[in-house]
């Protein structure tokens, strides 16, 4: 596979040798890595505003998507059916060096999150001298689309998932003795976070991915139709383990995202296929 790369890449640029490209994947990798760095230096120097405003956000009563949501349920008649209590907890570190290296955990996500467009800009220059140019046809604007859905998944999965999940969790109690208290590390907090923001950016690229998927004909609409009831039922699964309570109201914040992002997949693949005919007919034609 690795042979078939280079060799449409030479194709395009001319012969070079292995070392070359592997030269050449270097400065990419390299250049993403101080843009990341760049931003994390500027992220670590304000690392307190940071932290107060940002990173403990899902944890803060104050938090405005609490604020928002028990909104929406007063609006909707449903009266404190959706608000979502405080979470009570106060966060440790078990070394001394505890807050100093979390920091850096810190500004390094920040940096990869916020330098994110320019980390696949840097990709895609690599990768494209080896497609086709009725591939490239296909991938217009797809920096924009690209960065477009990893953004809106992380704010999905920083201000609606984030909440839920700590809510839950820092509600949930195994013995009604109060024997346990829940005294997370400060640690366990970022990684919880950054799983949630990384794999819901990760998650929300699946219209992209369905869109070249069916632009290089590995799955058609009508699979993702016959798909579409063992995918709700997926989709109900997922919702119920992420909201704090098993009332419908609560799940259906989580399943209205998650299926349109779905059936987006499905419109978005019914496009490409439409495409992927066309060029077909003129190239047989």
């Amino acid at each position: 596979m690795t042979e078939g790369f280079i060799g449409r890449r030479n194709s395009v640029k001319g012969e070079m040798a292995f070392v070359d490209h592997l030269e050449e994947l270097r400065w990419h990798i390299v250049r993403s890595l101080l843009a990341i760095l760049a931003l994390a230096v500027v992220i670590f120097i304000k690392i307190q505003w940071v932290f107060d405003n940002i990173i403990a956000g899902p944890i803060n009563p104050h938090f405005i998507s609490y604020r928002v949501i028990c909104s929406i349920s007063h609006k909707l008649g449903l009266g404190n059916g959706l608000c979502l209590p405080p979470v009570n907890i106060s966060m440790q570190t078990t070394t001394f060096g505890g807050q100093f290296f979390g920091s850096f955990s810190i500004a390094f996500v920040g940096g990869l999150i916020g330098a994110f467009p320019y980390i696949f800009w840097e990709f895609w220059r690599f990768v494209k001298p080896a497609l086709k140019p009725r591939e490239i046809k296909g991938t217009r604007f797809i920096i924009f689309w690209v960065s477009f859905f990893f953004f809106l998944g992380a704010t999905f999965g920083y201000l609606v998932l984030g909440p839920f999940t700590f809510n839950f969790l820092a509600s949930f109690h195994v013995s009604n003795l109060n024997l346990i208290q829940t005294k997370p590390t400060i640690d366990d907090y970022l990684d919880n976070l950054t799983n949630l923001i990384l794999g819901c950016g990760v998650a929300f690229e699946l219209p992209v991915l369905t869109y070249a998927l069916t632009r290089i004909g590995l799955i058609t609409p009508d699979m993702l139709r016959k798909s579409r009831k063992f995918a709700i039922v997926v989709i109900l699964i997922v919702a119920a383990f992420i909201t704090p309570s098993p009332d419908w109201y609560s799940q259906t914040i989580v399943f209205i995202p998650l299926y349109s992002l779905y059936e987006l997949g499905v419109f978005l693949s019914k496009k490409a296929y439409k495409k992927l005919k066309q060029v077909d007919e003129e190239e047989w034609s």
